[in-house]
């Protein structure tokens, strides 16, 4: 059943906390990218987040540490979120897909989009991220994760920045990831993305200041 690679729902435990989810998904063999991955790259942050941030998958360094957003792009993020009065600390941090999928470049480890299979035997272990924070936002970094939880024909580059309906919080909003900015090509684009991408982030600070959670 392992190597079939069926789905991540043939590893879930069968008591659901954050803790048994994060256990279970270290020994997961629901699609073939566990095998070139150093570890499962589960989510982190508050228990009682308003806010989960779902980017696409580790990358180098995530697969390395084991955590989340601690690469170059986790520190676009954390500065992006700062500027945005958001408090990454507050936050619960995750991906789509839970493994480093990457192709050799010499001795370089080049990130490699996963695909629709991959994906869709990662997704319960998202879904059931999400279902026990209950944050009160979901944002959805890049496109797979927004076309992965908002569905496949969403577009970032048409509705960023937009308050949307989703099934699996209150509130969702769509941005670029991180890891755009630090592709573009000069830093006066950098500067101009980084700015569109604060915008963003803004819009989920005013969701939380419009409705504060109830003590």
């Amino acid at each position: 059943m392992a190597e079939a690679g069926l789905s991540a729902l043939q590893f879930l435990p069968a008591k659901i906390s954050l803790s048994s989810l994060r256990e279970a998904a270290r020994d997961c063999r629901g699609c073939p990218l566990y095998k070139h991955a150093t570890q499962t790259v589960f989510g982190e942050g508050s228990r009682s987040a308003r806010i989960v941030l779902v980017g696409e998958q580790p990358g180098h360094e995530e697969d390395l540490q084991g955590r989340p957003f601690v690469g170059p792009a986790g520190r676009i993020l954390d500065e992006a979120l700062e500027a945005a009065g958001l408090d990454r600390r507050e936050t619960y941090v995750t991906n789509v897909v839970k493994h480093f999928k990457w192709v050799a470049q010499g001795k370089r480890r080049l990130h490699k989009k996963p695909g629709a299979r991959e994906i869709g035997a990662c997704l319960p272990w998202l879904e059931k991220e999400i279902e026990l924070i209950e944050p009160e936002v979901m944002v959805c970094l890049g496109a797979t994760a927004a076309q992965a939880l908002l569905g496949r024909d969403f577009k970032v580059t048409a509705r960023r920045g937009e308050v949307l309906p989703s099934r699996l919080a209150p509130h969702a909003v769509a941005t670029v990831h991180p890891s755009s900015i630090l592709r573009q090509e000069t830093s006066e684009d950098r500067e101009r993305e980084m700015k569109r991408f604060i915008v963003d982030l803004k819009v989920v600070a005013r969701l939380l200041n419009g409705h504060p959670r109830a003590s």
